[in-house]
């Protein structure tokens, strides 16, 4: 159906240009809606990615203050129980010399009565005794040394010989290191 015109050209049906044009049109159209469509999705997964960092940092934020206030519950109390110490000392020297008088034996029971309660109390507080014993091995790290004595033997070198003054820990931390006497 196609026509010649003047110039002898043939000339296509106006009707194959009109529908042509038309489903460029619509390939068009459907081009812009899937863009943005895949805009709406980047968007969403743009938001989704940002929103799963703000949970993660918020669940990180809950879990070192929770460690931190843990943390401060359990070392609170060290000013107290650093004050206490002395204390316990002086009692654990009084039941000494109280121990060697054998007429005073209603006194050391009051005294060791007293001593047990205090130290149950601050034990269920979180103290507890660093244990050394005479013979150990002398680390820096672990003890503190008041003096150094000529060892009484060879195999007391770098060993300790006596305990001055107890170790106490608040939970795992360290408050009062022992003090104590090496031998050389």
């Amino acid at each position: 159906m196609s026509k010649k015109n003047k110039n002898n050209k043939v000339e296509e049906p106006q009707m194959e240009e009109t529908s042509t044009a038309t489903a460029e049109t619509e390939q068009d159209q459907h081009v812009e809606t899937k863009s943005a469509e895949e805009q709406l999705q980047d968007q969403l997964a743009a938001e989704k990615d940002k929103f799963m960092r703000l949970f993660a940092e918020f669940e990180n934020y809950k879990k070192r203050t929770t460690k931190e206030r843990i943390d401060l519950f359990k070392t609170a109390s060290q000013d107290v129980m650093v004050s206490m110490l002395p204390v316990l000392d002086d009692f654990e020297r009084a039941l000494m010399h109280i121990e060697e008088d054998k007429e005073a034996e209603q006194l050391r029971k009051g005294v060791l009565l007293i001593y047990n309660k205090l130290v149950n109390t601050l034990e269920q507080k979180g103290l507890s005794k660093i244990e050394v014993k005479q013979g150990d091995v002398f680390n820096a790290d672990d003890h503190e040394a008041v003096t150094q004595i000529p060892a009484p033997s060879d195999d007391l070198k770098g060993k300790i010989i006596d305990i001055v003054e107890r170790g106490y820990k608040l939970g795992d931390k360290v408050i009062r290191f022992p003090k104590v006497v090496i031998g050389q």
